[in-house]
């Protein structure tokens, strides 16, 4: 399968909808700590909005909402997995992302056959705290070689300054946060990120 190579992370559908309009053509809704309504509303909205603009909108963590709301993509993090009904998921024909940090969660993520598997942190980032050390680009090579035809997304601490870095070691996507949503001039951050992935 192939994906867009930037991939932005966001928390919330107005996020979505500003980057739809930029030509982002994946995009992450991660939404933490919100009554279960909320997040609901704002999926539900974001998933209008994708489908509008013909975005691939990957729901994080909250499957259950996913699926309530028609959402045909999923990511989930390792201690997400324990609760989550992979098998409900797949008969509904929803694709999944799994984050990864170490050996042993690769070799459980690639058991799940997952449509791409997430490596991170890439660098230290500001986002929130990691009990992992970066990764480094020597990690995303092996990786890769690992992961073999999956795409492998990288993650934590990506700037457009390391973006070239990144997919030269390997990397099939590039995950974003911050060095979008926290610019001065967001949707010119954008555009120079779609502009130097498509390079």
């Amino acid at each position: 399968m192939m994906l867009p190579r930037v991939y932005p992370i966001v928390d919330s559908a107005a996020w979505v909808q500003r980057l739809a309009a930029l030509g982002v053509r994946l995009v992450q809704l991660r939404i933490k700590e919100q009554p279960e309504a909320a997040v609901l509303a704002q999926i539900r909205a974001a998933h209008g909005c994708c489908g509008r603009a013909g975005v691939q909108l990957v729901v994080n963590d909250h499957w259950r909402l996913a699926l309530e709301a028609g959402c045909d993509f999923v990511h989930l993090g390792q201690g997400d997995l324990d609760g989550t009904d992979v098998a409900a998921l797949r008969r509904a024909g929803v694709r999944l992302g799994i984050s990864t940090h170490d050996e042993r969660e690769l070799e459980r993520a690639l058991a799940l056959a997952p449509d791409y598997v997430a490596l991170g942190p890439i660098y230290p980032t500001l986002l929130k705290l990691m009990p992992w050390q970066p990764q480094g680009l020597a990690r995303i090579g092996q990786w890769k070689r690992r992961v073999g035809a999956v795409p492998l997304v990288a993650i934590g601490g990506l700037t457009l300054e390391r973006l070239a870095g990144v997919f030269a070691a390997g990397a099939d996507v590039a995950a974003v946060v911050t060095d979008i949503v926290r610019a001065a001039q967001p949707e010119e951050r954008t555009r120079q990120w779609l502009a130097a992935a498509a390079a």
